[in-house]
């Protein structure tokens, strides 16, 4: 199971990934209504300090389309994270444009939010409950899919053991890494370990 640690953006958050090694990192980019939210200028930098070994994830709602594929063409970014309204034509266009992945997050209310997930164009879907609340979604929604997915939205310690059983192909984690809204180190580590241990 691959492990995500969304919101860095701190020069030590990327020395926390960097020891620990998750499979993807992720950075916020142009959203002001997140806390987490930093500058392409900011997410730059970052990624720079990255390991190389570590593909940087870029989150964006509702970007002009050109925007984020000069993240993704630029090396700001590796994965291009969607979390608006983004339709099918914006999702192929910009796999077309950039040759880079791109994956898209859902917002899981009810069975039927399912469908649109399940035939996204997208290289991979998100499963979430909302856009940071740092809660879950009902999980026994998700069972037989019929694709791929990556679960977000409230893991924590205590509940990665039940999410596992979701056989989600990654889990992203970002409140659940946090102690007072900033990337704790000992977090990230044992959150990591734990995943890995499943």
């Amino acid at each position: 199971m691959k492990i995500k640690i969304c919101g860095l953006s701190r020069p030590a958050d990327i020395e926390a990934v960097n020891r620990y090694q998750p499979d993807y990192a992720g950075f916020i980019l142009n959203f002001p209504k997140s806390f987490r939210n930093i500058t392409p200028e900011q997410a730059k930098r970052l990624r720079s300090k990255l390991s190389d070994s570590i593909p940087a994830v870029g989150v964006t709602v509702n970007q002009p389309l050109e925007t984020v594929a000069h993240f993704l063409k630029h090396g700001i970014i590796d994965i291009a994270q969607l979390h608006g309204q983004e339709d099918e034509a914006y999702i192929r266009t910009l796999q077309d444009m950039t040759g880079k992945p791109v994956w898209k997050a859902f917002q899981i209310r009810c069975a039927a939010d399912l469908d649109a997930a399940r035939t996204s164009p997208a290289d991979m879907i998100l499963l979430d409950n909302g856009y940071g609340t740092g809660e879950t979604f009902d999980w026994t929604l998700v069972r037989d899919i019929g694709r791929p997915f990556i679960l977000a939205g409230g893991l924590r310690l205590d509940n990665l053991a039940e999410a596992a059983k979701m056989q989600p192909y990654a889990m992203d984690l970002s409140s659940g890494a946090e102690t007072d809204r900033v990337k704790d180190p000992e977090k990230i580590r044992m959150l990591i370990e734990t995943i890995r241990s499943l």
